[in-house]
């Protein structure tokens, strides 16, 4: 039996039902990510891990027991939420104590344990400043320490890295994945931002309207999507339509130009179908390495510091794809004529 497990998890309020059939077995030490848009389901399913929420259905166990029917207090659970939630009214040492106090932890103990959170956060020196005293960044480090002094079997993230700047984020996102991975805490987050689930995460579950849509690591969900909504919303994508020429050796013709894609087709020989491309499995001009030469014209140019995104317009759609900046290689025209070059193999074809 896993450490965390969640069984035929559903949460209805009223006849809006926004959790469904929602299955998942986490490892002891685990960081999981539970990705998706707003509405998804994924913060009640972690209030109905914390214990905020009551299930209208479903079981979930901690370390083989149940705590379906336990108060917040009683499942031995820290929770850092969005809104930093720190009391204003104590310093920063007492709100890292406060959860320590409450438990009726000794004095001693408490001093020690809140030293200790505060030198894992890297702000021993600022135990006896007030919040309004400290950046974002800082408060969310408190608010982190403070759910980490109790010595949870389970850290619950409730997006705790929205409300910050791109630069604050991503360092911050950083250190938590820093300090779990020392302290071996299991960790579920929930996050809407596909780059911190994927750079964070030993696995992510993507979720859509209320179920799992798919659970793998951040390279099974980014390269082997099971379908279109989890390759549309991870990562960028280039849809096209391709005409089937050969279902059974899965040979098809895009922009005029046949390639096999390598597998057989679940569809007729004739009928057109979907694929997919991600932006680096493309490169411009011809690359004697990809196997398939597809004919366009450029049609927009964005300068991204490092990266160059150039749109192809390519059988009445656009392809996207990213070169590396070269001071000595200026990007080229808008309006000029181009091919890209790519793998029939990295096309992806959806099963649903």
């Amino acid at each position: 039996m896993a450490f965390l497990e969640i069984t035929q998890l559903e949460k209805s309020f009223g006849s809006n039902r926004v959790v469904s059939d929602f299955n998942l077995a986490i490892e002891q030490g685990e960081f999981i990510s539970l990705l998706g848009p707003s509405g998804c389901g994924k913060t009640t399913v972690l209030r109905m891990i914390g214990g905020f929420e009551t299930p209208s259905n479903g079981e979930i166990t901690i370390d083989g027991q149940s705590v379906v029917r336990l108060r917040p207090n009683q499942r031995n659970i820290g929770m850092v939420f969005q809104a930093y939630a720190l009391f204003p009214n104590l310093t920063v040492a007492q709100n890292v104590a406060f959860g320590l106090r409450v438990a009726g932890v000794s004095k001693s103990e408490t001093e020690a344990r809140v030293a200790e959170m505060l030198s894992l956060i890297g702000l021993s020196d600022l135990g006896e400043r007030y919040p309004f005293q400290l950046s974002g960044g800082q408060q969310q480090r408190v608010a982190l320490a403070r759910a980490l002094a109790v010595r949870p079997q389970v850290l619950l993230l409730d997006e705790p890295l929205s409300a910050l700047d791109a630069k604050i984020r991503v360092s911050l996102r950083s250190e938590i994945r820093e300090i779990q991975q020392r302290l071996g805490i299991t960790t579920v987050f929930v996050t809407h931002d596909q780059e911190e689930a994927l750079s964070m995460s030993d696995r992510v579950v993507v979720m859509s309207g209320g179920r799992a849509d798919q659970i793998g690591t951040p390279f099974e969900i980014y390269n082997h999507p099971k379908t279109r909504f989890v390759a549309g919303f991870v990562g960028t994508l280039n849809n096209f339509e391709a005409t089937v020429v050969d279902a059974k050796k899965g040979t098809v013709t895009l922009a005029g130009t046949k390639m096999e894609l390598g597998r057989s087709l679940a569809v007729k020989t004739g009928e057109k179908i979907g694929v997919a491309l991600r932006p680096e499995a493309a490169r411009l001009g011809r690359d004697p390495s990809r196997e398939v030469m597809l004919p366009g014209r450029i049609a927009e140019v964005q300068f991204m510091g490092s990266v160059i995104r150039i749109t192809v317009e390519v059988a009445g759609r656009k392809l996207s794809l990213d070169t590396f900046n070269r001071s000595d290689a200026p990007p080229p025209p808008i309006g000029s004529e181009a091919q890209v070059s790519v793998n029939a193999a990295d096309f992806i074809v959806f099963g649903d």
